[in-house]
């Protein structure tokens, strides 16, 4: 039985990755690297994870991009994924606790809760990079996550969008539903034969 629904942000509830690619392939050539489709090749990866595979011992450059980024972010807007708003509120319905799981930070939620304030009242926990020790692809979030409310991750249900979100929750041990926002069904069925494209019509059926 499913006791908790497990939500990664980026791609899976609000429609932020074209926002991000667009960030990354504006960026000053100066503080990129000369890596074509760049914007594409670090989809699914932590600003941490990019800055130790990209930058690693530039902290000049390092710091710039985290700036701009952090006034990017100010000034983003946050929609929501197609029926997003109608699928979580039926889970409330049916009783299902929900949790937003991302390796986003504070300060980029406090930007997200600016433009959406009602986001908090639709899950019941929400956890950010403050919470865990180990980034996605390892199972840490999403451990934590099912030991928050007390379950099992068998009884959890994991939505992610990324490769490594994919991973990661496959790792756990939970159920996996891939949104197809960021790659295509076909790479996403690699990992999962659940795959929707968005929340439009769709309902939780019994696995």
């Amino acid at each position: 039985m499913v006791k908790v629904c497990l939500f990664d942000l980026d791609g899976v509830v609000l429609d932020t990755e074209p926002l991000y690619t667009l960030f990354w392939k504006k960026l000053d050539k100066r503080l990129r690297p000369n890596i074509e489709n760049f914007e594409y090749i670090i989809k699914g990866l932590t600003l941490n994870q990019i800055y130790d595979k990209y930058f690693h011992g530039e902290e000049d450059k390092q710091d710039k991009i985290t700036s701009l980024l952090y006034e990017y972010e100010r000034n983003m807007d946050f929609n929501y994924i197609t029926g997003f708003e109608v699928f979580i509120k039926e889970l409330k319905t049916k009783g299902i606790s929900t949790a937003i799981v991302t390796s986003s930070n504070l300060e980029k939620m406090q930007n997200v809760y600016n433009k959406c304030p009602e986001i908090k009242c639709y899950f019941n926990e929400i956890l950010t990079s403050e919470d865990f020790s180990e980034s996605k692809p390892s199972p840490d979030c999403y451990l934590k996550a099912a030991a928050r409310f007390g379950v099992s991750p068998k009884e959890c249900i994991v939505f992610e969008d990324s490769f490594n979100g994919l991973r990661s929750g496959l790792a756990s041990g939970a159920r996996v539903i891939g949104l197809a926002t960021t790659n295509s069904i076909a790479e996403i069925k690699s990992y999962t034969k659940e795959v929707i494209c968005n929340y439009d019509g769709f309902t939780l059926l019994d696995h």
